[in-house]
């Protein structure tokens, strides 16, 4: 029997059980179903990770690796190479049952009170986007093509056409053009791209190559191997413009087309997924629905940057011991909701007696905005205004909301984030 179980690894598995032990919890065990702890940052060999963190720019394995050190100082358990195959509740409701199976101990069943889901999240593939084409060799995600290069050693291409903007992509094509491939194009369907602006500049614009936006690949050519593949800018509805094909010779062609928290373990407990985070709903400490079980990391909603991931996790972490030694709080609370250019929060609930002087709300926006305010509102009254600047969808946003503020309001159960534009 266990108080807590953390599903993953990675680095919101590794930071969420670190802050629950620090809290007082100590029969904690960690299963991760790869060969290792750290997850993706064990291929992510650039450095940028850890400035707000350790106040230092570390590479992924590095990073991965601080995390790794505080959990050995720990007592917690880990088991890696061990799937998660189902969470269930047991006959008394306060028990979770989690169910796994690893070569050295085959099928098993853990009981626990607590669970903190810390899967992360996989890339979309070509079936989700439906390019028409042949199927040749040489289509990769971006993140294959990464683990490919920076764990096994092989190069996965010479002359690459890469689409999609998301950061993994940008990363990837500094990594390819540092290792002796041609980048010839970075494509994109959306009119901005949704990788940060600092990856942009430092992987794009430094290495002089070009990212076309308002365009998208709609045809794969190539028998056994891609030969090259045809690009077209596409009007406001998303649709191909008769007449502006380009065709690019190349051999490889790189899918940066997005990330999706791997949730199957979350819908098979019957947990509600938020459809425009694809994550779970939770309240402010990262709590879903079902009591004792909780989510952070990518696997709630894709982060930009590991260190907010990390910062997360801890929430998640600290929850859950509350959780575990004092039980669950009334779930009396606000709804978030929002408008006016915000396309979510997380969380989507906050209690009114959550016993956190400041709640952290991360949210994007759904356009560029040079200057504009984030607002939370009961009904017409302001709760609060934060202003901000260089508003961006691929960049998440923090605000953060004092309790004192959300104690003033009294009879309206819901709160509106919006963002109004000031110039």
């Amino acid at each position: 029997m266990y108080d807590l179980i953390v599903v993953g690894g990675g680095p919101a598995g590794l930071a969420a059980a670190v802050a629950a032990w620090e809290k007082g919890v100590k029969k904690i065990l960690v299963l991760e179903r790869d060969r290792e702890l750290g997850g993706i940052l064990n291929q992510c060999i650039h450095n940028g990770f850890g400035v707000k963190t350790f106040g230092e720019a570390l590479s992924g394995p590095e990073y991965a690796d601080r995390f790794e050190k505080m959990l050995l100082e720990t007592g917690v358990e880990v088991k890696t190479d061990t799937m998660v195959l189902d969470i269930e509740e047991g006959e008394d409701q306060s028990i979770k049952i989690v169910e796994a199976v690893n070569p050295e101990d085959g099928y098993v069943k853990y009981d626990t009170r607590a669970v903190i889901l810390a899967m992360g999240c996989r890339e979309r593939t070509r079936g989700a986007i439906m390019i028409p084409g042949s199927r040749p060799a040489g289509i990769f995600s971006a993140g294959t093509a990464q683990r490919y290069m920076n764990i096994d050693g092989f190069m996965v291409g010479k002359r690459v056409v890469i689409l999609g903007s998301g950061d993994i992509g940008l990363i990837m094509a500094r990594r390819l053009t540092l290792e002796g491939a041609k980048v010839l194009a970075c494509v994109e369907i959306m009119p901005v791209s949704s990788g940060l602006r600092a990856n942009i500049a430092r992987c794009l614009e430094d290495f002089d190559i070009p990212l076309l936006l308002s365009h998208t690949v709609t045809e794969i050519r190539g028998d056994r191997r891609v030969t090259g593949v045809t690009v077209q800018a596409v009007d406001d509805h998303m649709r191909p413009i008769p007449g502006t094909e380009q065709l690019f010779d190349c051999d490889t062609l790189l899918l940066s087309v997005g990330l999706v928290p791997e949730n199957e373990l979350t819908t098979n407990a019957d947990i509600e997924l938020d459809p425009r985070t694809r994550g779970a709903y939770v309240f402010e400490n990262r709590e879903t629905q079902i009591e004792g079980i909780f989510a952070c990391g990518n696997v709630l909603h894709v982060h930009d940057l590991v260190d907010f991931v990390s910062e997360e996790a801890k929430f998640a972490g600290e929850a859950a011991a509350d959780y575990i030694l004092n039980g669950e709080r009334n779930r009396n609370c606000f709804d978030l909701t929002t408008s006016g250019g915000v396309t979510y929060t997380v969380p989507q609930k906050i209690r009114k007696d959550s016993g956190m002087n400041l709640v952290n709300v991360y949210l994007r926006v759904n356009r560029k905005v040079r200057k504009g305010d984030i607002t939370v509102k009961a009904g017409e009254t302001d709760v609060a205004r934060y202003h901000k600047e260089n508003l961006a969808p691929g960049e998440m946003i923090n605000i953060i909301l004092p309790s004192k503020l959300l104690q003033s309001v009294t009879d309206e159960p819901v709160l509106t984030v919006g963002l109004e534009e000031t110039e």
